[in-house]
């Protein structure tokens, strides 16, 4: 566990959904904090009580990612690929990455943004090109809050289900996290496909 995801732990800790929603937020502006796996301690916290509600954790998760993923879209609308650039370096973004994020928009459209919130490290930045393209806020948020509830959900009940046993498990959180993400990314994939193949089917 890297230094800044122990201090989004110790925030976690000590103020409860207020450093919950700080850490997932700063995660979402490029902090590498590890959602992937303060998601699932969170979940274990409401299961052990020290957190009231396993709900509440998955709404103000999903929160503070909507809050980070604001700021990374005013950052790419008002500084564009100079802000990349200049700053890019300091929240792991580089030319790399916001050509591999380009590849997803030029393919997928806006529903790139829901395929981006289960790839690690494109997920906690992709706002910013999506600022630099100028992307409709509406399917931004959408795409953003579908991908950050099915993520931030299927980790915090992963978390509370493990209870007490995922400290000894830590460790294995990210390779557990990415199976489970990457079964409900390709059913949310099939599920689009099916409904867009429908709507667009002939009919009699």
């Amino acid at each position: 566990m890297n230094h800044l995801q122990q201090i989004a732990v110790g925030l976690i800790d000590h103020y409860g959904y207020l450093g919950l929603y700080v850490a997932m937020a700063l995660g979402n502006i490029g902090a590498p904090v590890g959602a992937e796996v303060l998601v699932p301690l969170a979940g274990a916290a409401a299961a052990t009580g020290h957190l009231s509600s396993i709900w509440l954790v998955i709404v103000i998760a999903v929160l503070g990612e909507l809050t980070g993923q604001t700021a990374a879209y005013a950052v790419g609308y008002f500084g564009g690929r100079p802000a990349v650039e200049r700053y890019g370096k300091y929240v792991r973004f580089h030319h790399s990455q916001l050509d591999r994020v380009d590849g997803f928009f030029a393919r997928y459209g806006t529903f790139a943004i829901f395929i981006c919130r289960f790839v690690p490290v494109v997920r906690g930045i992709v706002g910013i090109p999506a600022g630099i393209a100028r992307m409709n806020l509406v399917p931004f948020y959408l795409w953003t809050l579908l991908g950050s509830v099915v993520f931030c959900g299927g980790l915090g009940l992963l978390g509370n289900k493990l209870g007490q046993n995922v400290d000894q498990l830590a460790p294995e959180l990210h390779r557990w996290s990415y199976v489970l993400l990457g079964v409900l990314i390709v059913l949310a994939v099939a599920v689009a496909v099916v409904a867009y193949i429908r709507s667009h089917s002939p009919r009699d």
